[in-house]
């Protein structure tokens, strides 16, 4: 995920993951300019899935589509937001913890559900735990994931996951370190190549 407070920034740190070979990159709604840094990478990185994260109202959502999303991450189950981007035909992910969240997201229509904080909740564990009875539901765990446990977390069902903390440490900013950020990318993604897909 893309968390930029400054608009110039966040287009140096989407650069920097596609051009190691990340396909899927989100923007935080709540980053500088979020909608014109939505607009400029879809025209900028065409061979990527462009999407927003963070959405918390129907009017967000709205600014986003307009702006070019290509699909949404939201922290939480908001049925109006969910059923709002299936009518727009925009992939919704909303974010949520329990099992009565996941179904409740599930049945409003989303594509699938972030599990959120998933490193709170035992990691691996949980998302294993939940395959009982939601294995149907795709679930794409965030809050804690690094390079040391997505592999056990794709291993424990999920289809996939949201890194943003791993991909962009501090001083990588700071200092404008987009070598370190594309190897961090790369790392990742050799990491998770080999991983069977469901």
């Amino acid at each position: 995920m893309i968390r930029s407070p400054k608009f110039a920034l966040g287009l140096q740190m989407a650069r920097a993951i596609a051009n190691a070979g990340m396909g899927l990159i989100e923007v935080a709604w709540n980053s500088d300019q979020a909608a014109a840094l939505v607009t400029q990478l879809r025209q900028e990185l065409p061979h990527c899935q462009i999407g927003v994260g963070t959405i918390l109202t129907v009017d967000q959502l709205q600014l986003a589509i307009d702006a070019g999303t290509q699909f949404c991450f939201s922290p939480h189950v908001n049925v109006d937001i969910i059923q709002a981007g299936v009518v727009h035909n925009i992939p919704m992910i909303p974010g949520a913890l329990s099992p009565t969240e996941i179904v409740t997201a599930w049945q409003a229509g989303a594509s699938s559900v972030k599990i959120f904080p998933v490193g709170l909740m035992g990691g691996s564990q949980y998302i294993q735990s939940l395959q009982g009875p939601l294995g149907h539901i795709p679930l794409i765990p965030t809050g804690g994931v690094s390079l040391d446990n997505a592999e056990a977390l794709i291993a424990a069902g999920a289809m996939g996951v949201g890194l943003s903390s791993y991909l962009f440490p501090k001083q990588a900013l700071v200092s404008e370190d987009w070598l370190e950020i594309s190897r961090r990318t790369e790392q990742l993604l050799g990491h998770l190549q080999g991983l069977p897909a469901d």
